[in-house]
C-alpha cells in the first residue's frame, strides 16, 4: 500500500517535472527562443499553411502596435507582433519548418541545431545560377568591348603610318574625290578631313588583314558561346585527337600543310593567335626549313638560341650591363654609380 502511493507520487512528480521544463530543449538566440513557434502562433505542428497564414493576420491584426494608444500597451503588443512575426517567417518557409520539426525532435544535437540555423541564414538569397549567369554575361561584355578595343587601336595605328595610310589613300582616291564636293558644296579642313579619315579607315578594314590578339572580334569568341557550344568543341576535340592517331601513326600517313603548322606551333610553344600574327614568308621559311620534325626544330632552335646571343653580345647597351654587373654585382646601384 504504502509502495504503492510512493510510487504514485514520484509519477506525479515526475509529469510535474515534464510540464515546468517542457521548453527547457528550446535553444536562445536561434528560432523564437525559449518559446514554441507553434504555440506562439496557437497552431498544432499538423497544422497546414493555410492555417498557420490565417492564425497569423488574426493575431497580427490583434497585436498591431498602431492599435494601441498607451506607451505600456503598444510595448507589449509591439513585443508580442515580434513574436508573432518571427514564428510566422519560420513556420511559412518549408525548409526552415522542417529544421525546426528536426530541433524539437532531437534536442540532444545542441550544436548542430545553431549551424543549420545560421547556415540558412547567412546563405546567399539569390540564386546561384543567377549569380553565375550575370557573372558570365559581365566577362563576356568586357571580353568582347576589349577586342573591339583592341581592334580599334590597330586600325588607328596603321592609319597613321605613311605606307598603310597612302596605300589606302590610292584605292580611294576617286571616293575622296567625290567627298569633297564640287564649288557649289565647300567643306571646311575638319570636315574634310574627317571624312577622308573615314574612308581610310574603311579601306584599310576592308583590305587589312590584321591576324593574331589585335584581329576584328567575332561574337563566337566570347566566353558564353564558348560554353553553348563547348560539348561541340569537346566532340571535335575528340573525333581530332583519333583522326590523328588513325591517320599519322597507325597508317603513317604524309602530313598536310595544317598538320604541320600545328606541330610547328606546338614546338614553338604559340598560341593560335600568336602563330597566325607571323607573316606568310615565316611561316613559308617554317615549312622549308622542315621544322615539324623535331629534330629540325632542335637543330633551328639551337642555331636561333646562338644568334640570339650573339645579336645580345654585339648591343652596346648590354655591355655597359655586363660591365656594370661585373664590377658592382647585382642589386648595388647607387646614384654615385649611374
Amino acid at each position: 500500500m504504502i509502495t504503492r502511493f510512493k510510487l504514485c507520487v514520484l509519477v506525479g512528480l515526475a509529469w510535474h517535472f515534464i510540464e515546468v521544463h517542457s521548453h527547457d530543449h528550446l535553444l536562445e538566440g536561434i528560432y523564437c527562443g525559449k518559446q514554441n513557434c507553434y504555440e506562439v502562433l496557437g497552431v498544432t505542428r499538423e497544422a497546414t499553411k493555410n492555417e498557420i497564414a490565417k492564425s497569423y493576420r488574426q493575431l497580427a491584426k490583434k497585436f498591431h502596435p498602431d492599435l494601441h494608444r498607451k506607451a505600456e500597451d503598444k510595448k507589449i503588443a509591439e513585443e508580442k507582433f515580434k513574436e508573432i512575426a518571427t514564428a510566422y517567417e519560420i513556420l511559412r518557409d518549408d525548409e526552415e519548418r522542417s529544421d525546426y520539426n528536426y530541433m524539437l525532435d532531437n534536442p540532444q544535437e545542441y550544436y548542430a541545431h545553431y549551424y543549420r540555423y545560421y547556415r540558412r541564414r547567412m546563405a546567399p538569397k539569390v540564386d546561384v545560377r543567377i549569380v553565375l549567369a550575370v557573372t558570365i554575361t559581365l566577362i563576356s561584355l568586357v571580353q568582347y568591348y576589349s577586342a573591339w578595343s583592341k581592334y580599334d587601336t590597330a586600325i588607328k595605328y596603321f592609319m597613321s603610318v605613311p605606307k598603310y595610310r597612302n596605300k589606302a589613300l590610292e584605292i580611294a582616291k576617286e571616293e575622296i574625290k567625290e567627298s569633297q564636293g564640287g564649288k557649289k558644296n565647300r567643306k571646311s579642313k575638319a570636315e574634310l578631313k574627317s571624312e577622308q579619315d573615314k574612308i581610310i579607315r574603311r579601306v584599310i578594314e576592308e583590305n587589312m588583314d590584321i591576324k593574331g590578339a589585335y584581329a576584328k572580334p567575332e561574337i563566337v569568341d566570347i566566353l558564353w558561346v564558348q560554353l553553348i557550344i563547348l560539348p561541340y568543341t569537346i566532340a571535335y576535340y575528340i573525333y581530332w585527337y583519333l583522326r590523328w592517331i588513325w591517320k599519322y601513326t597507325i597508317l603513317k600517313q604524309p602530313f598536310g600543310n595544317e598538320e604541320k603548322f600545328y606541330l610547328i606551333r606546338k614546338y614553338t610553344k604559340m598560341g593560335p593567335h600568336q602563330f597566325d600574327a607571323i607573316e606568310e614568308y615565316e611561316k613559308q621559311e617554317y615549312l622549308d626549313e622542315e621544322l615539324w620534325i623535331k629534330e629540325n626544330f632542335k637543330i633551328w632552335k639551337e642555331i636561333k638560341d646562338e644568334e640570339a646571343k650573339k645579336a645580345l653580345a654585339d648591343n652596346n647597351k648590354y655591355k655597359q650591363y655586363r660591365r656594370y654587373i661585373k664590377q658592382h654585382g647585382i642589386g648595388r646601384m647607387t646614384f654615385d654609380d649611374s
